[in-house]
């Protein structure tokens, strides 16, 4: 799979000669189908699998207590959710723009991502101006974005120390100049500097059940949209990711 470096490199051979860009532009499109039918092969024997599996313990309950039979499911579900981020990845780039009133927006994630946590002891502060602008961007794909940063916090905060301070993520959205700035700040554990180098990259993680597309598949959904991601972290001290957008 071509990492995000890859990717950037391909961008500036594409500007350097134009007389490449229908070349490359073939080749990813060539590299995307075949991640894609992949993905298509695996998914249909692992779903019958999945189905198997609960028929054998709808008819054979005393299974359950049999040794590895949990685990087997757990890695069963680790395989759809890195299939179905596979997926994500690798449509990133495939946008579905309209018009969008960001004010709205950005507070309805922060509603339903603040209901999410409600049963933690997470102090979640959200600060969205009611009259940010109107932006284009794929809603979906956006909030799919947004909101791994989120729960990347909630991770973050989750591997504090008990007699921490207590944990806190602010959720902001401001206007600058002709951008939007949208930033996700935790006060949790923080990224080692030798970690944020390749933080970004496809496969790369730091969490025992993670993927490690969940940041790469938040940057290239981004890029698609002509913005950036940027971090601010300080190991034990807290991270901050910051993404901007366009505005029309």
């Amino acid at each position: 799979m071509l990492s995000s470096t890859d990717h950037d490199k391909l961008q500036q051979i594409m500007q350097e000669n134009p007389e490449n860009e229908a070349l490359i532009n073939r080749l990813l499109t060539s590299h995307q189908m075949e991640i894609s039918t992949i993905s298509h092969e695996i998914r249909n024997p692992l779903t019958l699998v999945y189905s198997t599996l609960q028929l054998i313990e709808s008819q054979h309950p005393e299974v359950l207590t049999f040794s590895h039979w949990t685990e087997l499911h757990q890695d069963i579900e680790y395989m759809k959710f890195l299939l179905e981020d596979l997926s994500s990845y690798n449509n990133g780039e495939r946008l579905e723009l309209t018009p969008v009133s960001a004010s709205t927006y950005f507070r309805r994630i922060a509603l339903s991502f603040a209901a999410s946590i409600v049963d933690t002891d997470i102090e979640f502060v959200s600060r969205i101006p009611e009259d940010l602008p109107e932006i284009s961007a794929d809603p979906v794909k956006l909030r799919q974005a947004v909101l791994n940063l989120l729960r990347n916090a909630c991770d973050a905060l989750n591997k504090k120390a008990p007699d921490s301070q207590k944990p806190v993520i602010t959720f902001s959205v401001t206007l600058q100049t002709d951008s939007l700035h949208i930033g996700v700040r935790d006060n949790g554990c923080g990224i080692a500097p030798e970690d944020q180098e390749t933080i970004f990259e496809p496969f790369v993680t730091h969490k025992p059940d993670g993927t490690g597309l969940g940041l790469a598949i938040t940057r290239r959904i981004i890029q698609a949209h002509h913005g950036t991601v940027t971090l601010n972290s300080v190991l034990h001290n807290g991270t901050t990711f910051t993404l901007t957008l366009p505005v029309q």
